[in-house]
């Protein structure tokens, strides 16, 4: 994901919103994928909805319950993943990056939930932090149960593809962060074309298809993401959503 592709408004409550309403998503396709695991995402609160009102909702979500519900949801696909890989053929699973295998939430919480694509990014915890720069710097820290789940992949045999909305530029700035995170070691990363113009969902669909079409062929076991446009249009085996109420990406 890169956030030029977040949409986001000058205030954060339909992106919010929209995000709260999407809950876990899907389990996958097929008889065989996990049921959801369960998550503790505030109830959209009743209207008139203000910037106000839906800060605090995020910020206390963050603080009690968020890792517990990102645990549950790699947990599941851990023990999914171990349970499958011995029966497919070069079986890999897809992780996205931000919200999902890195979090940005110092960049979030130092612009309060804004966007600030541009600019320095000097004076962390405090803001502005542009987003660009912080990419640059290299310093997203792992997501904690994504990263056992990597070390589960490879401890077992099974290939680790990162497909982001990342753009290519941003591609050296995030094999770095990746190495320095503790994610050393993956199959690919699969960054977005700098003027792409699809949209998430189908930029995404069309790189787990070209994974499926390389020689010999993947299997794809799992697909990992914290935005619905991150899992949809197939090719993905059982998919799991990583909660993300913060922002919502079409």
């Amino acid at each position: 994901m890169t956030r030029t592709d977040w949409f986001r408004k000058p205030l954060i409550a339909t992106c919010a919103v929209a995000a709260l309403l999407l809950g876990p998503g899907p389990a996958g396709a097929g008889g065989t994928c996990p049921v959801p695991a369960a998550d503790h995402l505030p109830a959209v609160p009743p209207g008139p909805l203000n910037i106000g009102t839906i800060k605090p909702l995020l910020l206390d979500y963050h603080a009690k319950f968020y890792n517990d519900d990102v645990a549950a949801v790699f947990d599941s696909a851990q023990k999914f993943m171990e349970q499958n890989a011995a029966q497919s053929k070069r079986p890999v699973i897809v992780l996205d990056i931000d919200e999902t295998s890195l979090t940005n939430w110092p960049n979030l919480a130092a612009d309060d939930f804004g966007f600030v694509a541009g600019g320095t990014c000097d004076v962390l915890p405090a803001g502005p932090c542009g987003f660009n720069q912080w990419i640059f710097k290299s310093s997203a820290e792992a997501i904690g149960p994504a990263l056992k789940l990597f070390k589960a992949a490879k401890l077992i045999g099974v290939g680790v593809i990162f497909i982001t909305g990342r753009p290519d530029s941003q591609r050296d700035a995030t094999v770095i962060n990746l190495e320095h995170a503790g994610f050393d070691g993956w199959t690919e990363l699969r960054t977005r074309p700098d003027r792409d113009t699809r949209t998430v969902q189908a930029y995404k669909m069309d790189e787990r298809i070209a994974v499926e079409r390389e020689p010999e062929g993947y299997t794809i076991l799992a697909n990992i993401g914290d935005q619905i446009s991150d899992i949809d249009g197939g090719h993905g085996g059982c998919t799991f959503k990583v909660p993300n109420p913060f922002y919502f990406i079409p």
